[in-house]
C-alpha cells in the first residue's frame, strides 16, 4: 500500500512538471512568433522604405550619354584611393547608416544603390569645350581672330592672382599647394618675354581661418609685384614673403585688379589675368558677377582660372568666372599640370615677341598641335576613366564586407558598373571624332559646334 502511494506520488508530479513546462513552451512560442514578426514588420518596413531615405536624396543622377558624363562633378573620394588605410576608414564611417539592400531588393533599389555608389567614387572628366577654348587661346594674335581681345596689341600686362587662403596649406607629396603654386609661378614669369609687364597679387595671406579674423583676412588682398618687367631679386622677394592663413575674398580680389587694370585698355594692350584658387569665395562677394563687369569693361581682359584640387562646389564657381572672360578654366591636381597650364600662356607670349616682328605663326603647324592635344584628351579621359572604374569596384567591394550587400548583390551593383564604362568609352569615341573633324575646320566655326554639341555653360 505504501508503496502505491509513492508510484502515484511521483506520477503526479511528473504530469504537473509537464503541464508547468508545456505552459512555458507555448509562451516562450508565442514570444518567439512575437519577435519573429517585429523583426519581419521592420525588415518589410526597410524595404518599403528604402529608397526614400534621407542618404538617397538629392543624389547626382548616373550619367546616361556624353554630355552627362562631361558635366558630372567630382564625387568625395574623387581621386583618393579608397583602398588606402585613412580613406578606407572614412568610407566605412561615412557607410555605418547606409541601409543594407533587401533580401530581394527591386530593380529601383539596385538603381539607387548603384547611383549612391557612383556620387561617391565620380571623376571630373575633360570637357572638349575646353579643349576648344585652348585651341582659340593658342591662336592668340591671328589676324583670322573675330574677337579683338584675342588680337596681339603693341603692349601686354600679365597678372597672376594668387590664393594664399589657409587651406593652400595641404600637403601634395611632401610640399604644401602654396609651395607648389609659388614654383610654377616663379618658372613660368622667369621665362616671359622681357617686354611683358608683370603683376602679382595676393589674398587672404592675413589673419586667420577663425570667424573673429574674417573682416581683417577678406580685406588682406595687396599687389606686391607690378605693372613691372621682371626682375629676379624683386620677384622672388614678392612671391616669398607671405604664407596662406586666412579666407578667400575672390571677387574683391578681381575688383582691384579691375582697378589696377583700367590704364591698359584694349586698343593698345593685350591683357591676361591668371586667377589660381584651391576654393570657393568665402568673404560673402560675388566673384562671377565681378568678372562678367571686368570682362565686358574697355580692358577686357582673358580671365583663364586654375582650380587646385578643388571640389564640386568649387569648380562650378570657378568655371563661371573663367566662361564670363573667354576664359580657360582648368583642374590641377599637382605641380605638373599646373606648370603645364602657365606653359600654354608662355608659349603665346613668346609668339607674341616675334609678332612684334613680323613672324605670325601658321595655320598647318597650329593644326599639327591641336592634333597632340586630341591625343593628350584621350590619354586624360582614358587615364580617369581607369581610376574611376577601380574606385567603383572598390567601394562596391567594402560594402559587402561591411555586410550591406550579399555576393550577389554585389555582382548586380558591378553590372551597372560596367554599363557605365561602356557608356564613357563610347563617348570617347564620338568626342575624338568630332575634334579630329573640327581641326581642320576655321577656329570660330569649331567653337561653336564644339559649344552647341557638348554644351556646358552654366546657364
Amino acid at each position: 500500500m505504501r508503496l502505491s502511494i509513492i508510484a502515484l506520488f511521483m506520477t503526479m508530479s511528473f504530469l504537473l512538471v509537464g503541464c508547468s513546462d508545456n505552459g512555458n513552451t507555448d509562451e516562450a512560442i508565442q514570444e518567439n512568433k512575437k519577435n519573429d514578426s517585429s523583426v519581419e514588420d521592420t525588415k518589410k518596413s526597410n524595404q518599403e522604405s528604402l529608397v526614400d531615405k534621407e542618404i538617397f536624396s538629392n543624389l547626382p543622377d548616373v550619367p546616361q550619354n556624353a554630355v552627362d558624363i562631361i558635366q558630372q562633378m567630382p564625387g568625395v573620394y574623387a581621386n583618393k584611393e579608397v583602398l588606402g588605410d585613412e580613406v578606407e576608414k572614412q568610407v566605412i564611417e561615412r557607410i555605418k547608416d547606409l541601409p543594407p539592400l533587401p533580401e530581394k531588393p527591386s530593380e529601383e533599389e539596385y538603381d539607387k544603390y548603384f547611383q549612391y555608389v557612383y556620387s561617391l567614387a565620380a571623376n571630373d572628366f575633360p570637357d572638349p569645350d575646353d579643349l576648344v577654348k585652348k585651341w582659340e587661346f593658342s591662336m592668340y594674335g591671328s589676324p583670322e581672330m573675330e574677337n579683338p581681345k584675342f588680337k596681339f596689341k603693341e603692349n601686354y600686362n600679365v597678372e597672376i592672382i594668387l590664393d594664399s587662403s589657409g587651406s593652400m596649406n595641404a600637403k601634395v607629396g611632401d610640399k604644401t599647394q602654396m609651395e607648389l603654386a609659388k614654383e610654377a609661378i616663379n618658372d613660368f614669369v622667369s621665362n616671359l618675354p622681357e617686354d611683358v609687364n608683370i603683376s602679382l597679387r595676393i589674398y587672404g595671406h592675413k589673419g586667420t581661418g577663425d570667424e573673429s579674423d574674417k573682416e581683417k583676412s577678406c580685406s588682406s588682398i595687396e599687389q606686391v609685384y607690378g605693372f613691372d618687367k621682371y626682375n629676379q631679386d624683386s620677384f622672388s622677394n614678392a612671391i616669398n614673403q607671405f604664407k596662406p592663413s586666412g579666407w578667400t575674398p575672390i571677387a574683391e580680389s578681381l575688383k582691384q585688379s579691375f582697378e589696377s587694370f583700367k590704364k591698359y585698355d584694349q586698343e593698345s594692350n593685350t591683357n591676361l589675368i591668371y586667377l589660381v584658387s584651391d576654393g570657393i569665395e568665402t568673404c560673402d562677394g560675388n566673384p562671377v558677377a565681378v568678372a562678367k563687369e571686368f570682362a565686358g569693361s574697355n580692358v577686357s581682359p582673358i580671365i583663364n582660372v586654375i582650380g587646385f584640387n578643388v571640389d564640386s562646389k568649387a569648380q562650378e564657381q570657378l568655371k563661371q568666372v573663367a566662361e564670363s572672360s573667354d576664359g580657360i578654366y582648368s583642374t590641377v591636381t599637382n605641380k605638373d599640370q599646373l606648370t603645364e597650364e602657365f606653359e600654354r600662356a608662355q608659349e603665346i607670349l613668346e609668339r607674341w615677341e616675334s609678332w612684334k616682328t613680323d613672324a605670325i605663326r601658321d595655320a598647318d603647324a597650329q593644326r599639327v598641335d591641336n592634333s597632340f592635344d586630341i591625343l593628350g584628351f584621350s590619354n586624360d579621359w582614358n587615364f580617369i576613366e581607369t581610376d574611376q572604374s577601380l574606385r567603383v569596384s572598390y567601394l562596391i567591394t567594402i560594402l559587402r564586407e561591411q555586410e550591406k550587400i550579399n555576393f550577389e548583390q554585389r555582382d548586380e551593383l558591378k553590372k551597372r558598373a560596367s554599363t557605365v564604362q561602356d557608356l564613357i568609352d563610347s563617348s570617347l569615341d564620338e568626342i575624338l571624332e568630332d575634334l579630329k573633324s573640327m581641326n581642320q575646320n576655321e577656329i570660330e566655326s569649331l567653337k561653336e559646334e564644339i559649344k552647341n554639341k557638348y554644351k556646358t555653360e552654366v546657364e
